[in-house]
């Protein structure tokens, strides 16, 4: 494995300390985050220093967002409060389903992601962790949702290669990444394979993307670090990141991002809670949409 820990340098892209800054996407014409806790969503244009451009403000948790295909009247797909919704920049809420309310726990979304078909995957946790409470949903072009794991603790993730035939998934609590086969026609999930085992003291895996070399970058929760795995799980390279809670990593115009988190530190840092960028070769596919596959 490389370590890569002196240059290029990081630096903070963005002026503000966000609690829990999530969701990292190159979409377009610059960069998508999500301040969690918030219900906040980001975009950031290509210079640096640049206050955020809020886009949707929920009052809600937001784990994650995608575009939603050919929508040109700022519309999204989101993993928010207990539920899939399509969101928009007026704060609009349209929920298509709302899998993870129930009367005996507090549940919340999180991480979510498109495949390379058009829909949309997210996870559900107990807003404490609690152990094997949580949820896989895939959303379909049609805008049914459907269950398709469950005893998850803190599923974070997940990531698709650019066939769309696998499918990587974090349960950040257990630290352990698993592979799944899926049948692109259908989204049909396959049994999970182990891929990446992680030690507590490496930190916890967090949010994920492939590379255009079909590698899988991962943000290290605790560890300080970003790592680069792989297809066949050889870890490949390790980014040093000068934040403790790195949560998730995006590739675009040449530049590696990264979201970070002051969230359970006592005493953050300067840089905690930032989003970081620096200088990279590696290039990686903008966020995926949800839709159908050619639909005007």
């Amino acid at each position: 494995m490389t370590p890569e820990t002196s240059t290029p340098a990081w630096h903070a892209w963005t002026p503000a300390r966000h609690q829990l800054a999530e969701g990292a996407r190159w979409a377009g014409r610059g960069l998508l985050f999500v301040d969690l806790l918030q219900g906040d969503l980001y975009r950031m244009g290509e210079a640096a220093d640049e206050s955020p451009e809020p886009l949707v403000r929920l009052h809600m948790p937001l784990g994650a967002v995608a575009p939603v295909r050919d929508d040109r009247s700022g519309k999204w797909i989101a993993a928010a409060g207990d539920g899939i919704a399509l969101v928009d920049t007026r704060g609009t809420v349209h929920w298509l389903a709302r899998p993870a309310r129930r009367a005996d726990r507090a549940m919340r979304m999180n991480d979510g992601a498109c495949d390379p078909s058009g829909r949309f995957w997210a996870g559900s946790m107990e807003i404490h962790a609690a152990v094997g409470a949580g949820s896989l949903y895939r959303t379909d072009p049609d805008g049914t949702v459907h269950e398709v794991l469950d005893g998850l603790t803190v599923p974070n993730g997940p990531a698709f290669t650019a066939d769309g035939r696998l499918m990587y998934l974090a349960d950040s609590a257990r630290g352990i990444i698993t592979r799944h086969a899926v049948t692109p026609g259908t989204g049909r999930l396959g049994e999970p394979e182990p891929f990446a085992r992680f030690a507590p003291e490496e930190g916890r895996p967090d949010g994920m993307t492939v590379d255009d070399d079909q590698n899988l970058w991962v943000a290290l929760w605790g560890g300080g670090r970003l790592l680069c795995l792989g297809p066949d799980g050889t870890r490949l390279r390790s980014v040093d990141v000068p934040a403790s809670h790195p949560t998730s990593v995006a590739f675009g115009r040449g530049l590696m991002f990264v979201t970070t988190a002051r969230h359970r530190l006592p005493r953050p840092g300067a840089i905690d809670g930032a989003v970081l960028a620096r200088a990279t070769d590696v290039t990686a596919p903008p966020a995926l949409s949800y839709g159908p596959l050619g639909r005007r």
